[in-house]
């Protein structure tokens, strides 16, 4: 099926407001994701901080920390963590321009995918802009090793995405992921999928101040063999799919949706990361660009 891109910039009809919990801080935080002109990017604003600079403009420099999820500061050290699941959403969506004000230090996870974000954004509507969309267009590939995890961006005519994960649990096992990311292969196949863990991380996660909020409702959560919660799976291969869904996130801190092809096997947010800060540190890999293709197939 013929898909037909659009190529103008888009922010938000009017204000989107969602509260929730924390995943690591446990905290209820309310988050308001408000339309924004052209060339305002995606901005978070620390609405509970006013000592010092509460403005965290969304940077592949700004990410100060990806262990577990993606968290990125100011240079006054205001951070904020967990963004790459709506980072997801404002990609697959095509949303270039937003300010999002949240009251606490955590993003919300809400189900712990990307789902109820992208329900958020079209209660809003969107509108589109006079300005055509910057697309990062990968000219060479790059690539990122950390043992046997590995990200590279590779030139090609559209965005797709190609992603890998082996585990040891039955449950889990080797899955593979390979499609075109846009809006239409998004909502069917990847928005839904979870984030997901093991029951024997969630203690020593506990001890060092984080999962306080991971509960069955917004994870995954794998025990051995058997998945402990009581409606299973979502959907087929929903591990690999939420994978692919933070490599969406994760890479949208560029600013700009890319032209070309990102495969990651065994890849998380410090590698996607990592991956990020290679690209911008290659300049002759990359350029922007303002026009795409008229015409992607949907995969």
């Amino acid at each position: 099926m013929a898909v037909v891109e659009d190529h103008s910039e888009k922010t938000l009809v009017g204000p989107a407001i969602i509260a929730g919990v924390g995943v690591h801080t446990g905290r209820r935080v309310r988050l308001a994701v408000r339309p924004a002109p052209t060339g305002t990017g995606i901005v978070f604003v620390r609405t509970d901080v006013s000592d010092v600079d509460n403005r965290i403009p969304v940077s592949g420099e700004a990410v100060v920390d990806a262990r577990l999820n993606t968290m990125i500061a100011n240079a006054a050290g205001t951070s904020l963590s967990t963004i790459e699941h709506l980072m997801a959403a404002f990609a697959a969506l095509g949303v270039s321009n937003a300010v999002v004000e949240v009251d606490g230090p955590e993003l919300p996870i809400l189900d712990g995918s990307a789902l109820p974000f992208v329900q958020l954004l079209d209660r809003a509507g969107f509108r589109r802009q006079p300005r055509a969309v910057r697309y990062v267009e990968i000219l060479e590939p790059v690539r990122v090793t950390d043992g046997d995890k590995s990200a590279a961006l590779l030139p090609c005519d559209r965005y797709e995405m190609r992603f890998e994960i082996d585990f040891p649990s039955k449950v889990i096992g080797n899955q593979v992921v390979d499609f075109v990311v846009n809006e239409e292969t998004f909502r069917r196949d990847i928005m839904a999928a979870r984030t997901f863990g093991f029951a024997h991380e969630v203690e020593a996660l506990r001890q060092a101040g984080l999962a306080r909020g991971g509960s069955l409702e917004n994870a995954v959560v794998i025990d051995g063999d058997q998945i402990l919660n009581p409606g299973g799976l979502r959907m087929d291969r929903e591990f690999v799919k939420h994978k692919a869904l933070d490599a969406i996130g994760d890479l949208y801190v560029l600013g700009a949706p890319i032209l070309g092809r990102y495969e990651g096997v065994k890849a998380g947010h410090a590698i996607n990361n990592k991956l990020v800060r290679a690209l911008l540190a290659a300049p002759h890999a990359w350029r922007e660009v303002e026009r795409v293709p008229e015409l992607a197939m949907a995969g």
